[in-house]
């Protein structure tokens, strides 16, 4: 009998770092048919966040979060200027973003991503739209994103055609959680 491996390996990651200096002229429309709602939260629960953090980032690694202890997390969650978006399709979640103001004017699309119900029903660029608008709610100089080699395979490509360009990369590391791991992470309170 296999014993259950304590930690798997680090990935290496590629990651773009991405910036856009005026919000967009146009936002893309809602596809017809759909039945969505975005809710930005006050004040997230905690165990809600990591619900969402868990299904949307599963398959594309999203730990940072996962692995933070509740105190830390909470003081994140807390942050006045911070937003927490959530889309529900057809009355259930379905994704979210998170915009976070940066010490220098700038806003960080510091998350954006859908479940995987909701890809491929012609959603991603009217919810990258919203998160756009949401971020230039506060006037900033500029907003940034990064994305990585993990992350979707249409990510950039996406991020580039609604008004990010590209202003560098950087080499890093992804320590993904073992599913045990995950889970405890997820189901704490």
């Amino acid at each position: 009998m296999k014993s259950a491996r304590k930690s798997l390996d680090p990935i290496p990651v590629t990651i773009t770092h991405l910036e856009m200096f005026a919000p967009l002229a146009h936002y893309p429309p809602l596809p017809l048919g759909q039945n969505v709602a975005l809710l930005s939260a006050q004040a997230m629960p905690r165990h809600f966040y990591r619900y969402l953090m868990d299904r949307v980032g599963r398959q594309w690694q999203w730990v940072d979060r996962l692995a933070l202890a509740d105190e830390e997390l909470d003081a994140q969650l807390a942050q006045p200027s911070r937003i927490i978006t959530v889309l529900y399709l057809d009355g259930a979640p379905a994704g979210f973003f998170e915009i976070a103001p940066l010490g220098d004017g700038r806003a960080e699309l510091a998350y954006f991503g859908m479940m995987p119900h909701a890809t491929g029903r012609g959603l991603g660029r009217w919810f990258l739209g919203a998160a756009i608008a949401a971020a230039w709610s506060s006037n900033p100089s500029s907003v940034i994103v990064q994305t990585c080699t993990l992350d979707h395979p249409a990510a950039l490509s996406l991020y580039q055609k609604l008004g990010f360009g590209p202003v560098g990369q950087s080499q890093g590391t992804v320590q993904p959680l073992t599913p045990a791991q995950r889970s405890a992470s997820v189901m704490r309170d």
